[in-house]
């Protein structure tokens, strides 16, 4: 399968690229490249070959999102520079002057 100087230039065009003349020539021919080589690799005979998904042996160790340990709100409050009624106080992002 190829495709055209004219089929690479609408394609540029939708995807809002500017060419030369000499790279619409050679996207032309690099392109109808890949596609035959497709074409070659869809002959091949995969009837008998199993799906691979993974290839590693390696599998996601999944765990429940639980809460573990104390509460630390004490702590955590007690480690902040500035707290204002129990709460974190941060200086103002946007200030009048």
């Amino acid at each position: 399968m190829s495709i055209t100087v004219e089929e690479v230039k609408k394609l540029a065009k939708l995807a809002r690229i500017a060419l030369t003349p000499e790279e619409e020539q050679r996207h032309a021919e690099t392109i109808s490249a890949v596609l035959d080589y497709m074409d070659v690799l869809n002959e091949v005979d995969t009837e008998n070959v199993e799906l691979t998904s993974q290839v590693t042996g390696l599998k996601n160790i999944v765990r429940l999102d639980e809460i573990r340990g104390k509460d630390s709100q004490k702590e955590l409050i007690e480690q902040m520079p500035l707290v204002k009624d129990g709460k974190l106080a941060v200086p103002a992002v946007f200030e009048e002057n």
